[in-house]
C-alpha cells in the first residue's frame, strides 16, 4: 500500500506537497519521494524513510516549481530499497514521472513484453516502473511534438488494456500537467479536489480526501474506476473515462484499517463505516454469547477505536483506554519483516494495569492477519492481571493472500487459513475468539454508499475480480512475500552495503 500526491498551481507546491505526504504517512514508512517542475526542469528527491526524514531543508530549497506529485511507499515484496523508491521517470517521450499505488498482476508479462517489443529496459524490481514504461510507450506511439488531450487520454485508454490489478496512478508530464487514473475496478482510492489561490485555483490529486482537507482543498470527488484526469499547467482540468469498461469494486481492507479514520472513499465516511463495524459485532456478540461476562472493551490502538467504542456502548459494558501508544514507532503491520514487526509490540503498546487487573477484557482490533501481535497483546493484558481476555476482530479471518497492493503474504502465515475460529483463539492464547462476518463488514461499509454492488474482498472470500489470478501466480507471490523471502533480501542489501563501504 502507498500513498500519491499531485499539484498543479500558479505558485511553488514543494511544501504543499510535503504536508500531503505527512498527512498520508500512514499508508508508507518505507521511503518518500516528490518531484518538482520548474518551467521544463525537474527537481527529484527520494529516499528510503519517513517524510520527515528524507525531506531536509536543504532538499526543499531545491524542490522548485509549481507542479509536482509525492509518493510514500511501503514494500509488499522484496527489501526495503531506495532503488524502487519513487516517484520513477523516464526521458522519452517528453520526460514523464510516476507514482503509483497498488500492484499489476501481469507485471512480469510485461517486463518482458516491454523489452521484446518495446525495446524499453527496466531497471529495478518494481511494477511502477514497468506502467511508467507501458504509459510511455502508449504516448510514444502518438509520434507528436505537441501532445493533444486526445493524444493522453489515447495512451490511457491503451495502457488500461495492458496491464492488469489494481492501480491509482499520479504522472507528470514534464512542462505540460499532471495525469491521474484509476483502474477498472477502481480497487485503490484516488480523488481529487481544488482550492481558491492566490494565484488562481489549484487542483490536487489524492489517495485519500484527508490530504486534500488538511491543505485547504475542497474534495470534487473520486474518479470513476477507468477514469483519467489531465491538469495542464494553467489549471484546466479534463476528464474522461478511459477503460473499456468500468466496475465499482473498491478494496473493503481500506475502511478496516488502511485509510485514516477522517478520509471520505468513494462518498463513504471511514470514521462511519468503523462505528458501523462495531455495531455488527456486538450484535453478533449478543447472538452467540448472551450471557457473556465482560467487564471492559479495550482497544488496540488506533485504527479499532471507533469499533471497539462502538462494540462497547451497545453491549453495555465500560470502554476503557488500556493501552498507551507510543507514537513514534510506525503502524506494525506496514513494517517489511516478522522480526520488526515482533520487536515493535513492546516498544509501541504499553498497558495500564489498573484496566485490566481482575478483569474479563474483550480486545477489539481492526483485524488479525499473521497473530503474532494479537498473541503478544494478549499475554501482555495477562501479565497486566486480567482474569479472562477475549478477542474480537472488527473484520472476518483473513484466510487469503492479497495481490493488489496490500502485504497479505504467503498464506501459510495467515493464523486464519485453514483453522476455525475457535482454533486461532488458542493459538494467540484467548478465553475465546470472535470474529466479523464478512456479510456485515460489507453491509457496515456499503451503508455509506448503497450504490456501491461489490467489493474486493479476496483476502477474506478468495475471489479475486481481475482475471489473470491463477494458483501459479499466487505461488509466486507466496515465494517473493514470504518473511523468509523478505529476510534474505534484506541480508543480501545489508551483505551489498558492507561489501561497498569495505570497497
Amino acid at each position: 500500500m502507498c500513498g500519491i500526491v499531485g499539484i498543479v498551481s500558479q505558485q511553488p507546491v514543494a511544501q504543499a506537497i510535503y504536508d500531503s505526504l505527512l498527512v498520508l504517512q500512514h499508508r508508507g514508512q518505507d521511503a518518500a519521494g516528490m518531484v518538482t517542475c520548474e518551467g521544463n526542469k525537474l527537481h527529484l528527491r527520494k529516499d528510503n524513510g519517513q517524510v520527515s526524514d528524507v525531506f531536509h531543508t536543504r532538499h526543499m530549497l531545491r524542490l522548485l516549481g509549481n507542479m509536482g506529485i509525492g509518493h510514500v511507499r511501503y514494500p509488499t515484496a522484496g527489501c526495503s530499497s531506495s532503488a524502487e523508491a519513487q516517484p520513477f521517470y523516464v526521458n522519452s517521450p517528453y520526460g514523464i514521472s510516476l507514482a503509483h499505488n497498488g500492484n499489476l498482476t501481469n507485471a512480469d508479462e510485461l517486463k518482458a513484453d516491454l523489452y521484446a517489443e518495446d525495446l524499453r529496459h527496466i531497471n529495478t524490481d518494481s511494477d511502477s516502473e514497468v506502467l511508467l514504461n507501458v504509459l510511455a510507450h502508449e504516448l510514444q506511439q502518438c509520434g507528436k511534438l505537441k501532445l493533444e488531450v486526445d493524444d493522453i487520454f489515447t495512451a490511457v485508454a491503451a495502457t488500461h488494456r495492458r496491464v492488469q490489478g489494481a492501480y491509482a496512478v499520479v504522472a507528470m508530464l514534464t512542462g505540460r500537467g499532471i495525469l491521474a487514473f484509476r483502474d477498472p475496478y477502481g480497487i485503490r482510492p484516488v480523488c481529487y479536489g481544488r482550492r481558491e489561490g492566490e494565484a488562481g485555483v489549484e487542483w490536487m490529486v489524492a489517495s485519500e480526501s484527508v490530504a486534500l482537507q488538511t491543505g485547504g482543498f475542497e474534495l470534487v470527488r473520486d474518479l470513476k474506476p477507468g477514469e483519467a484526469i489531465y491538469i495542464d499547467t494553467q489549471g484546466q482540468v479534463h476528464l474522461r473515462e478511459c477503460a473499456d469498461f468500468g466496475h465499482l469494486t473498491p478494496c473493503i481492507f481500506e475502511h478496516v484499517y488502511m485509510a485514516r479514520p477522517d478520509s471520505i472513499i468513494d462518498d463513504i465516511y471511514v470514521y462511519k463505516a468503523r462505528l458501523r463495524m462495531g455495531v455488527k459485532l456486538a450484535q453478533k456478540i449478543l447472538r452467540e454469547r448472551p450471557d457473556h461476562d465482560i467487564d471492559v472493551v479495550i482497544p488496540i490502538p488506533d485504527t479499532s477505536r471507533p469499533s471497539a467504542m462502538e462494540l462497547a456502548y451497545h453491549l453495555g459494558v465500560k470502554f476503557r483506554e488500556g493501552f498507551i501508544k507510543n507514537r513514534y514507532i510506525g503502524r506494525t503491520f506496514i513494517m517489511p519483516g516478522q522480526t520488526q514487526r515482533k520487536r515493535s509490540v513492546r516498544r509501541k503498546l504499553n498497558p495500564i494495569d489498573i484496566e485490566f487487573k481482575g478483569k474479563n477484557v474483550l480486545l477489539v482490533d481492526d483485524s488479525i492477519v499473521r497473530g503474532t501481535t494479537s498473541q503478544q497483546i494478549i499475554q501482555m493484558a495477562r501479565d497486566a492481571g486480567a482474569n479472562k481476555v477475549y478477542m474480537a476482530s472488527a473484520a472476518p479471518p483473513v484466510r487469503y493472500p492479497n495481490v493488489y497492493g496490500i502485504d497479505m503474504p504467503a498464506v501459510d502465515e495467515l493464523i486464519a487459513h485453514n483453522r476455525s475460529d475457535e482454533e486461532v483463539g488458542r493459538l494467540i492464547g484467548a478465553d475465546w475468539m470472535i470474529y466479523q462476518d464478512l456479510d456485515d463488514l460489507i453491509d457496515a461499509v456499503r451503508k455509506g454508499n448503497p450504490t456501491i454492488q461489490q467489493f474486493d474482498c479476496s483476502c477474506f472470500d478468495g475471489h479475486y475480480v481481475t482475471e489473470n489470478v491463477s494458483e501459479d501466480y499466487l505461488r509466486k507471490i507466496q515465494s517473493a512475500r514470504c518473511d523468509t523471502a523478505k529476510q534474505k533480501a534484506e541480508e543480501a542489501q545489508q551483505a551489498g552495503m558492507e561489501l561497498h563501504n569495505n570497497a
